[in-house]
């Protein structure tokens, strides 16, 4: 099997010996308390419960009008303790509804099972923004969305994301191994919803382990397809490299096309799924089961008992410990995520949210504390690249000020997925400057944009006086 990549990137530590092996298992915090954030993806949401009720697993507890928008759901079932603004992954605050679990954690409110190959689009898109489907891998960006491109963009091929690139992180590993029928599923399911004749996952060579399991799947279903309209599909073995599981990156190994500036995968014809976003397509189409609970892997070098495990939404990290993981003393950073892309949190003490696929405690010699130095104009952060970017030259404009020789170099089409500042020997905080870059440029574009509207409105009104004279 040939091994498809991607120009630039690079090859951090691996780290996931210490979990790779390790089957999920369940979990639940020791408080028997979440405290679920109301939005978790897309548009804001607002309560549709208030405290003192009495809730179900799998009811409905936030939503919005929003199209953007996509519902949570109570993950135990108990009581509505409070709802408050608590910490939150990214060191924010952000309301959360606090539930205590009942006792009996067995009833559930899920969705009536739906047959995805015989209803409509519409009601296949329905199903799966109301199962509070999001991206799983990190961006946490709305499926239903996604999996409805804007006219004139047609879907061909669609790719489920088993790259896992992240370091320490072995849980859509451990989803592959563990529920491959499932992924096959949800990818067939995607494929009919958008059209698309080709489907395939896409797996690091680093994972060749989950091959058999997989590809049994893949056979089963071409013996026995699950549906009509469901397309065989493939695997297809990719490079270990950082940063693979980028959408962009994963597109350019798998089918050779570029998503062009400014553009979406379906620009390019693709829609780029993780595994554990498949699977819970899967789910939310034969059980009604909306997102309720998220995998995770617990790892990093402080981590005396790293595991993989499955944790009801709005779980507290801090309620994981030391129930189901122990730490040792001198834990220098805890990461949400993973530590290329993940953010740094000030304490154990947040929330497993939809997409939190990991979470690590590290120690000082697992994180650069270095301060940051003044850039050398060595060019290796565009050699490394895997956008093709000019990141000393963004960073340049950007300490001058200049948004737009910013954004001419590229500011708004980086991922941030880290490979520059990881390579860079002055320690430049490159990302931190980028992310701080797009929020000035998205700032800038809402005050353009009010004041179109005031001009608009403005000129709405003398028309109106002129029409009165």
């Amino acid at each position: 099997m040939k091994l498809k990549t991607f120009k630039g990137g690079i090859h951090p530590p691996e780290r996931k010996e210490a979990t790779e092996t390790l089957a999920v298992i369940q979990a639940f915090p020791s408080t028997k308390t979440v405290s679920i954030p109301v939005t978790q993806g897309g548009a804001p949401n607002s309560p549709v419960v208030k405290p003192g009720d009495a809730v179900v697993k799998g009811q409905l507890i936030a939503d919005s009008q929003a199209p953007m928008s996509v519902p949570v759901h109570a993950s135990v079932s108990g009581i509505v303790k409070k709802i408050e603004n608590r910490l939150v992954t990214g060191n924010t605050e952000a309301p959360c509804i606090v539930i205590e679990a009942s006792e009996d954690n067995s009833e559930t409110s899920y969705l009536p099972p739906l047959d995805p190959f015989t209803c409509t689009k519409e009601e296949a898109l329905g199903r799966i923004r109301d199962a509070g489907i999001v991206g799983m891998g990190g961006a946490a960006f709305p499926a239903h969305v996604k999996l409805n491109p804007p006219k004139g963009m047609k879907i061909d091929t669609v790719i489920g994301n088993g790259a896992e690139c992240e370091p320490y992180l072995t849980v859509d590993a451990r989803a592959m191994v563990e529920n491959a029928s499932k992924i096959t599923d949800g990818l067939s399911i995607v494929m009919h919803i958008t059209g698309a004749s080709s489907g395939c996952i896409a797996v690091e060579d680093n994972k060749r382990f989950v091959l058999p399991y997989l590809e049994k799947a893949v056979s089963v279903q071409r013996s026995n397809p699950v549906g009509p309209g469901a397309y065989p599909i493939s695997v297809v073995l990719c490079k270990t490299k950082y940063p693979q599981g980028g959408e962009k990156m994963l597109i350019s190994a798998v089918t050779g096309r570029e998503v062009p500036s400014g553009g979406i995968p379906a620009s390019a014809g693709c829609v780029v799924l993780n595994v554990g976003t498949l699977k819970s397509i899967s789910e939310a189409f034969r059980e009604g089961k909306p997102v309720v609970e998220r995998s995770l892997t617990i790892s990093g070098g402080a981590c005396l008992s790293p595991k993989n495990v499955c944790v009801p939404i709005g779980t507290l990290v801090g309620d994981l410990i030391p129930e189901y993981t122990d730490l040792k003393p001198g834990v220098a950073k805890i990461i949400a995520g993973g530590p290329m892309m993940g953010v740094s949190m000030k304490s154990a003490s947040f929330p497993v949210m939809k997409n939190t696929s990991g979470v690590l405690f590290l120690t000082p010699g697992e994180t650069s504390l270095t301060e940051e130095g003044p850039c050398i104009g060595c060019a290796l952060c565009m050699s490394v690249c895997a956008c093709r970017l000019n990141p000393v030259l963004i960073v340049r404009a950007l300490k001058a000020d200049n948004l737009e020789a910013a954004k001419r170099y590229g500011l708004m089409d980086c991922v941030e997925c880290g490979t520059c500042a990881y390579v860079c020997p002055a320690s430049v905080k490159l990302v931190q400057r980028f992310r701080i870059g797009k929020q000035l440029v998205r700032e800038e574009m809402m005050r353009q944009k009010e004041k179109e509207q005031r001009r608009s409105l403005s000129g709405s009104k003398e028309t109106a006086v002129e029409a009165k004279g």
